[in-house]
């Protein structure tokens, strides 16, 4: 049997997103994929957590947009989304929250009705408050006895401060101080027009469009857009946890950088990569397969509005905790006195190729990167040319990267668990 020719991908070619406007200046952006008998729509709202005014309220209120509206109950928009099979989905991060509804193209009509009043008219019934925040509660109190997320918070904190947006956390207590009024505050002050863009993929008619550009122009056109709040990064460089009685302690390592929009993010990606960004990278050949001391170990860049972090996470057993910190270090090392083999950096170059076609694969993929691209300042162009400046890496390069940004004093070393 003939092996099929392998093809690495020299560019990429995302549909652009053609924008319109609402009535009330709302961007709404369409992704055509006619292939395709599905309509996806994604609201996104700068309403993430450095807009809160309590602590809680940012996710509490995206996460109780669908528990009750002006004309339906929580079951009634769940029996109505599942009768035509469609799909409802919310995320928040630091900085935006994202309201997703999916249909397929010939239910659009019975979707956008729900739409329409999650959108909208979110009731935030006080029962389903009360409700959400002692479930919450709870299972924060459960989360936090794990040191996974004792390393998680503890590390947001040392690398953006404490009194940083990006860092901060709250007892489990605050959700005690959540109710309708706070929840309704922050719904009136974020989910506007101002603080809103639309991302529509899929097959979007001219009826579709219409419809999406309707509800859209219904959100409030008063207030100004929120700003976000000005804090000074205060970074901490090491931080232990102790967690008596854990059999495992978790590492996170990494440091403050710069957003996307900066010109050494993309080489730094590709760095993280062959750090700790693949199954067989660094990091993996060494803690895992030599060593035994974890399962699995990551690196990656993280983006954020005002800023960008290198991040490396891992768990290992108490036991070996020390030298795994020493063995992480040494690999950085490495990287910052002997240049990038070629083969392996070539290697990493069609990893990464891949993994940005397999994203790409059918239209929520092509939402999710125009999303992620518009936020940015881009436009579907830049998909493209992300993978040319990959192609362009060189091994000189990532040397003179990693001598620059891996510099031991400045890393950030943050161990939660009861080592030896």
């Amino acid at each position: 049997m003939k092996r099929p020719t392998l093809t690495i991908p020299t560019d990429i070619e995302v549909p652009r997103a053609v924008r319109h406007a609402a009535a009330n200046g709302t961007p709404v952006y369409v992704v055509n994929c006619p292939e395709y008998e599905v309509v996806r729509v994604t609201f996104v709202f700068h309403a993430g957590t450095v807009t809160q005014r309590h602590p809680f309220t940012a996710s509490a209120t995206a996460n109780m947009l669908a528990e009750g509206t002006a004309a339906f109950s929580a079951q009634e928009i769940a029996e109505r989304l599942d009768y035509y099979g469609s799909y409802f989905d919310i995320n928040i991060d630091r900085d935006y929250a994202y309201v997703t509804f999916c249909a397929l193209s010939k239910f659009f009509d019975h979707t956008a009705e729900i739409v329409e009043e999650v959108v909208l008219r979110p009731a935030f019934p006080e029962n389903e408050v009360a409700t959400y925040r002692a479930k919450r509660r709870q299972q924060l109190a459960i989360e936090r006895r794990k040191v996974e997320t004792i390393a998680r918070e503890n590390f947001a904190q040392a690398v953006f401060g404490a009194e940083h947006p990006y860092g901060m956390s709250y007892d489990e207590s605050e959700y005690d101080s959540l109710d309708h009024d706070r929840l309704a505050e922050h719904y009136r002050r974020t989910y506007t027009a101002r603080n809103c863009m639309v991302v529509c993929s899929g097959r979007i008619d001219e009826a579709t469009l219409r419809r999406i550009i309707d509800i859209a122009a219904a959100l409030p056109s008063s207030g100004s857009a929120v700003a976000e709040p000005i804090a000074p990064f205060r970074t901490t460089h090491d931080v232990r946890v102790r967690h008596a009685g854990a059999v495992q302690s978790s590492i996170r390592m990494g440091r403050l950088l710069f957003p996307r929009t900066h010109e050494d993010f993309i080489p730094m990606q590709v760095l993280a990569t062959v750090l700790g960004g693949y199954f067989g990278s660094r990091l993996m050949q060494n803690l895992r397969e030599r060593n035994g001391f974890t399962y699995g170990v990551y690196a990656a860049m993280v983006n954020f509005q005002q800023a960008g972090y290198l991040a490396i996470a891992t768990q290992v057993g108490r036991e070996t905790t020390q030298e795994a910190l020493r063995q992480i270090a040494a690999e950085i090392e490495t990287l910052r006195t002997v240049p990038v083999p070629d083969e392996e950096l070539a290697l990493v170059k069609n990893i990464m190729a891949g993994e940005m076609m397999r994203i790409l694969d059918g239209p929520f993929g092509i939402a999710d990167v125009t999303t992620e691209n518009l936020l940015c300042g881009f436009g579907n162009a830049q998909t493209g040319r992300s993978l040319e400046r990959i192609r362009r890496t060189t091994p000189d390069e990532l040397l003179a990267l990693a001598q620059k940004y891996l510099r031991t004093e400045d890393m950030v070393t943050v161990v939660a668990g009861d080592w030896e």
